[in-house]
């Protein structure tokens, strides 16, 4: 029997939603989508995210991940988003906004969930380093199936730079970089995850891996490489399958 759950997946750019099928890893609906709004604070986002949610109506709890580290359901950095959201309790400030429970966590982490328990990572024991490629880098770590929650992964220092500043989707569209130039920049924040972590399996994650096989044959590391299965679809069902447990 189908379980439909609300996922909210907020990032740098774009926040999406839809209804996701937990028992499942389907979408139950379209996936929605709204420009993420500049300054992104709390007082600009909810509505964006009370509008989405009442375009998908549902019950149940609702799952929302976010680009920040969460602990305890607080934001604890907020590297693209606006700053007015540290300390801010996001999980209590959703729930008022929907009048029902929310499980509120890390972007990367929810797409990682998404993506171990149905997609790129099912299966694999481990470890495993997703990586989502798009305003910054987000990162998820999983061993044997269970993640390590709240990597940074992507503010790791290279280049005198977090390294998100040198290889995210972003740059590659601003630098106007072909896939070759972008892939080198990827390869050599690949060999830094490689040499401090030593994976069995890397999934790429975020909407340019909809264009996959165009780069693919680029990247090179010792581990396998695998595309997200559910591409920018991942935080939306990692957070609605966080929400239900």
């Amino acid at each position: 029997m189908a379980y439909i759950l609300l996922g909210v997946d907020v990032g740098g750019s774009s926040v999406k939603a839809g209804l996701v099928d937990v028992t499942s890893g389907e979408l139950a609906s379209e996936l929605l989508s709204a420009p993420t709004p500049v300054p992104s604070t709390p007082d600009a986002l909810m509505p964006i995210i009370a509008a989405l949610a009442a375009r998908l109506p549902s019950s149940g709890p609702v799952g929302l991940c976010f680009p920040s580290v969460v602990k305890n359901g607080k934001v604890r950095t907020a590297a693209n988003v606006a700053s007015a959201w540290i300390g801010v309790d996001g999980a209590a400030l959703a729930s008022r906004a929907f009048g029902r429970p929310v499980t509120f966590l890390n972007d990367a982490d929810a797409a990682g969930v998404a993506e171990v328990r149905w997609g790129a990572g099912r299966g694999v024991p481990g470890p495993i380093v997703m990586l989502t490629f798009g305003t910054g880098i987000g990162s998820a770590l999983f061993i044997e199936g269970e993640l390590y929650p709240n990597t940074e992964l992507g503010h790791l220092e290279m280049r005198g730079m977090d390294a998100e500043k040198w290889a995210s989707a972003h740059v590659r569209t601003a630098l106007r970089l072909d896939w070759s130039q972008w892939c080198e920049r990827v390869n050599e924040y690949l060999a830094r995850m490689q040499a401090l972590l030593w994976p069995d399996l890397f999934i790429l994650g975020g909407a340019v891996t909809e264009h996959f096989a165009d780069f693919a044959p680029l990247l090179h590391v010792e581990a396998e490489i695998r595309p997200a299965h559910f591409t920018g679809q991942a935080g939306v069902v990692g957070a609605a399958l966080a929400a239900a447990g």
